[in-house]
């Protein structure tokens, strides 16, 4: 046999040396299974789907461009983990929005607690919304936020705005009249006929 007729040998893995585990840096689990086992199918296309959405209304809700890109990251990231239970829920965005706002809040406790003085908040790009709208959003607490950014940008009906926010559908109801109610005059310059 010529030396170039060889059958090629491939390394087995297991009887290379061992390395040191400390030089070099171990991502989390998740992260690898992310990263070695290619996403379902349906979950691309969700993730294509939502990803963009789910961080401008987070972005819309929490004031924090960056802070809603993490948060949303980290949801996609969980949504993808538990992708076969996400998958079968009637708004598996809802459930990523959820995470995404809980991260966040998580995040931002970490950080006043550690640091009391008051946060500076970002505005949200102003590609997103008229900047009118942007500065009387942020006037609302964020519970009231999160109900008229689920309703209104993202669409949802009252049923998944409630159970996207683990609140009752009366709850969502009543946030998103109160809400409305503080907006209106505010925003009324806005409508094609002018004010009233």
């Amino acid at each position: 046999m010529e030396p170039n007729d060889r059958p090629m040998r491939h390394p087995d893995v297991q009887q290379q040396p061992a390395t040191a585990t400390h030089d070099r840096p171990t991502l989390p689990r998740a992260v690898m299974q992310i990263v070695v086992e290619p996403a379902p199918p349906s979950f691309h296309d969700f993730y294509a789907a939502h990803r963009d959405q789910v961080g401008r209304a987070l972005a819309m809700t929490l004031r924090d461009a960056d802070l809603a890109a993490d948060s949303v990251d980290e949801a996609m990231a969980r949504a993808y983990q538990r992708w076969d239970s996400v998958s079968t829920m009637d708004n598996p965005a809802g459930w990523v929005y959820r995470v995404g706002l809980n991260v966040a809040r998580s995040r931002l406790r970490r950080v006043l607690r550690k640091r009391p003085e008051p946060r500076v908040e970002q505005v949200p790009e102003p590609t997103l919304t008229e900047p009118a709208v942007v500065r009387a959003l942020a006037e609302l607490s964020v519970d009231h936020r999160a109900v008229v950014v689920c309703r209104l940008l993202l669409g949802w009906s009252e049923a998944e705005t409630a159970a996207a926010l683990h609140i009752r559908p009366g709850t969502a109801k009543s946030r998103l009249h109160r809400a409305l109610t503080t907006l209106e005059p505010k925003l009324a310059h806005l409508r094609p006929e002018g004010p009233r």
